[in-house]
């Protein structure tokens, strides 16, 4: 069974494939990602991948913030930004998906326990319907912390905010107000 698995980030990327090869998939990551700002960010997650060299094939398209911000533009605020930003994300590996033909698509977004995973899934589920390739749910959170671990004793990058600029405002705001 062949599975494109979004890929947010290294450390999140740990924990959904080894459970995913468990069951018998095969799986290539789609490292689309037109929401990490700044530039810098995005090739520290990109480089990452490769450190934590997970012995599958990664795609990488060109990194078009443009994208990000076209789709999100007058609704900064969270959680609408957000539900914006997965779908499009998610829109995008489901079209790949169907490309490469590929039978399912899924996101390591649904490791991290800060993300709605209810919303996550309809958003798949939805596009699964739209684009005519399976949404594969499942709930990777339980592996969250231990792929951290993972990722911190191999050296691998470990983000402090989802990747928008918008969330990078949000984290300082909270620090200096703590």
């Amino acid at each position: 069974m062949d599975i494109l698995l979004h890929t947010c980030c290294a450390p999140c990327l740990i924990y959904p494939l080894e459970l995913l090869r468990l069951k018998g998939f095969k799986v290539t990551g789609f490292f689309y990602n037109p929401n990490i700002h700044p530039v810098l960010e995005y090739n520290e997650r990109k480089k990452a991948i490769a450190v934590l060299n997970p012995g599958i094939e990664v795609i990488y398209p060109d990194y078009l913030p443009r994208e990000f911000f076209q789709a999100v533009n007058l609704k900064e605020e969270a959680p609408a930004r957000c539900a914006l930003c997965w779908r499009q994300r998610l829109a995008k590996t489901a079209a790949l998906a169907g490309e490469k033909g590929f039978k399912y698509f899924s996101t390591t977004l649904l490791v991290s326990p800060y993300q709605d995973h209810e919303l996550l899934k309809k958003i798949g589920d939805d596009i699964a319907k739209e684009v005519g390739v399976e949404f594969y749910y499942t709930d990777f959170r339980p592996g969250f912390r231990k792929a951290r671990d993972e990722a911190r004793a191999k050296g691998v990058y470990i983000q402090k905010y989802c990747g928008c600029i918008y969330s990078d405002i949000e984290r300082f705001k909270k620090k200096q107000n703590a």
